[in-house]
């Protein structure tokens, strides 16, 4: 086991822990904006799919039952502007994290493949090649990589932690720069429903892949969109020559979700009025933490989209961390996301209505 555990990263967030507990010794109690867990109640009509559906005593299949795979494929062309998806462009999978800390595994990548992805971005694609043995490497811009040994490229728009987006050209661009030399191309477009002041394009948009799914496979989850963090309901939409044998090891695997959260998935996707509403929540959320934020002498930098506020007072991102935690406000330190987040840090704003004027007024 430790042959396993050894090759991984220290875990970043039992750094915070010291920093947790001086925010708790607050006398209105901590205001935690460190992790983007939402903290809203899962709409009424999704509660009512997975109660219905509470009576499965047998296995699910990893694919998922017919009516999971017509609603993705329907919101994809809904939501996302894709075309012609059909049940082969999508596969299900139990929750986003689990996809990426294997997907290299799962591809057969180790010793001397190459795993690349944004300089500042979600740890767990670095510990995704790690535990593949995969060698793995940063960019700004991807296509200035060097393609010898790339198999897989992860992009991120909107991108946690800076809530940075891609813009369509960019995105074209990439795209073309990948197929040119036979990269597959993972993206991770799990906030693309989180736009403020930018409107996300999905590489499934045929104005990005040229009307082809080939050698591009989406990331989508439901965990933000739909409070849905705790279901571990997410998907994959893209090429079908990745996901076919990709859903053939998860069946070995036994990765499936289970079927009631399979029906709470299918409610989830037919209807968009919940996401618009929690939309708006945030939107007041965000607007209120971020004035507070520049009153205080932060500058904010990208968060155009996603669930977090991208912070910097020019220090070291602990300097930071530790002034805010002596007002009882928990925020994740940048460095967790790589070295170029050294100064800046992620302000969360998932946390309740109450939490987030609290927050406010210490600022």
């Amino acid at each position: 086991m430790s042959a396993v555990s050894d090759r991984l990263p220290t875990f970043p967030w039992d750094k915070l822990e010291p920093y947790k507990k001086t925010a708790a010794a607050h006398p209105d109690g901590i205001v935690d904006l460190s992790v983007g867990t939402p903290v809203d109640p899962v709409p009424e009509l999704i509660q009512k799919a997975l109660i219905d559906a509470a009576d499965s005593p047998g296995y699910p299949t990893v694919w998922g039952t017919p009516a999971l795979r017509d609603a993705i494929t329907g919101w994809l062309e809904r939501r996302l502007g894709a075309r012609e998806v059909t049940h082969r462009h999508v596969l299900p999978i139990v929750g986003s994290k689990e996809l990426v800390a294997w997907l290299p595994t799962q591809l057969g990548l180790g010793p001397g493949d190459k795993v690349a992805y944004p300089r500042l971005a979600y740890p767990t694609y670095e510990v995704g090649a790690r535990l593949a043995r995969a060698e793995y490497e940063v960019y700004d811009d991807p296509t200035e990589l060097d393609p010898e040994g790339l198999k897989l490229l992860w992009l991120n728009s909107p991108s946690n932690p800076t809530g940075k987006v891609l813009s369509k050209a960019e995105l074209t661009r990439i795209v073309a720069w990948a197929r040119e030399h036979g990269v597959l191309l993972f993206s991770d477009e799990c906030y693309l429903e989180l736009g403020w002041e930018a409107d996300p394009v999905s590489v499934l948009h045929p104005d990005v892949n040229g009307g082809s799914y080939d050698g591009i496979v989406a990331v989508h989850s439901l965990s933000k969109r739909s409070n849905l963090a705790g279901y571990r309901a997410a998907f994959l939409a893209g090429d079908p020559a990745v996901l076919g044998p990709l859903l053939e090891i998860r069946k070995h695997g036994g990765m499936m979700t289970s079927a009631p959260t399979q029906a709470a998935v299918v409610a989830a996707l037919g209807d968009d009025a919940h996401v618009q509403e929690q939309r708006e929540r945030y939107a007041a959320r965000r607007e209120a933490l971020r004035g507070a934020l520049v009153k205080h002498g932060f500058r904010i930098e990208h968060s155009e989209a996603s669930l977090y506020l991208w912070a910097t007072r020019d220090e070291s991102c602990w300097d930071t961390v530790a002034h805010l935690a002596e007002l009882g406000i928990l925020v994740a330190p940048g460095d967790f996301y790589g070295e170029a987040g050294a100064t800046y840090v992620r302000v969360a704003f998932t946390a309740t209505d109450e939490r987030v004027r609290a927050a406010v007024e210490r600022l």
